[in-house]
C-alpha cells in the first residue's frame, strides 16, 4: 500500500497540488503503479472490512483545509447556494430499480453516521475532522441496485476543463460502514470550500477519491464508458491510480 508519508518526496514538491504532482517523475513512479495491480492485488491483500482510524473530538484539526475545487463558481451552483441548497437534489440512477432524487432533508431521514477521521491529501497534508451523513450503502439499498452493477460513479458540480468532475468506487467501498454521503463537517453544514451541500467520504482512500459537490450517482457495470475509461478525472488525465488505498 502507498502510505501518505511515502508521497512526501522531493523537498516538499507535492505541496504544489494534484495536477502538478504528476509532472514529477519520482512522484509518478510511486503514485502510479498500475491500475490492474491495484484493482486486484490491493483487494486481495487488504481486509475488506478493515476500518480507517477514528479519533477523539479533541484531536480534530483547528482548521480543515479544502482540497481540489474551493467553489464551483458556476451560475447553476451559485443559484443553489443562494437558495441555501433548498432546491438541490442528489439523483441516483443507472443500474437501479428505483431512481431517486434526494434533498438534504431526505438525506437526513436516513440513519446517520458520525465519524472523526483523518483526510490524507495527495498534496502531502492531512487534517482530522468530524463528518456526518447517511451510509452510502443505505442510500443504494433504497435505490435497489441491479445485479449487473459493479461500480458507483459520482458526478459533481465543479468543472475541470469545462466538464463536471467525476470519480468512482467499487461496491466493496460503497458498502463499507465508513463510506458516507457527508452533509456536515464538525457539527455544521458543509462549507462551500469543503464540498457543500454533500460530498463522498470513502475513508480508506486518498483525498482525490472523496468527490465534492456531488450532484448525481450512477450505478454502472463497467468503467469503460466513464471518461477515458479509468474511472475518474485524475485517473484519466493525470494517471492517478483508480484504487488510492491508504
Amino acid at each position: 500500500m502507498i502510505r501518505r508519508r511515502t508521497l512526501i518526496i522531493g523537498g516538499g514538491a507535492l505541496l504544489a497540488g494534484c495536477d502538478r504532482v504528476a509532472a514529477i517523475p519520482e512522484a509518478r513512479a510511486i503514485l502510479f503503479k498500475g491500475e490492474e495491480m491495484h484493482r486486484g492485488l490491493q483487494r486481495a491483500l487488504t481486509d475488506r472490512n478493515a476500518l480507517a482510524p477514528e479519533f477523539r473530538a479533541d484531536q480534530r484539526s483547528p482548521i480543515f483545509r479544502s482540497n481540489g475545487t474551493r467553489d464551483p463558481g458556476t451560475p447553476a451552483y451559485q443559484a443553489l447556494r443562494d437558495g441555501r441548497f433548498a432546491d438541490w437534489r442528489l439523483t441516483v440512477g443507472g443500474l437501479v430499480a428505483r431512481p431517486l432524487a434526494l434533498s438534504l432533508a431526505d438525506l437526513g431521514r436516513f440513519p446517520q453516521r458520525a465519524q472523526i477521521t483523518r483526510h490524507d491529501c495527495v498534496e502531502g497534508w492531512s487534517a482530522i475532522g468530524k463528518w456526518q451523513g447517511p451510509r452510502l450503502g443505505d442510500v443504494l439499498r433504497a435505490a435497489g441496485l441491479r445485479d449487473a452493477a459493479r461500480y458507483i460513479v459520482f458526478r459533481c458540480a465543479d468543472l475541470y476543463g469545462g466538464q463536471p468532475y467525476y470519480e468512482s468506487i467499487d461496491l466493496v467501498d460503497a458498502f463499507h460502514p465508513q463510506t458516507i454521503l457527508a452533509w456536515a463537517l464538525n457539527d455544521r453544514f458543509l462549507p462551500v470550500a469543503n464540498g457543500a451541500p454533500c460530498r463522498l467520504r470513502v475513508e480508506r482512500q486518498l483525498g482525490y477519491k472523496h468527490a465534492k459537490y456531488v450532484m448525481r450517482m450512477e450505478a454502472v457495470d463497467s468503467l469503460a464508458r466513464i471518461g477515458r475509461g479509468r474511472g475518474g478525472y485524475w485517473e484519466d488525465n493525470v494517471d492517478y491510480d483508480w484504487y488510492a488505498g491508504i
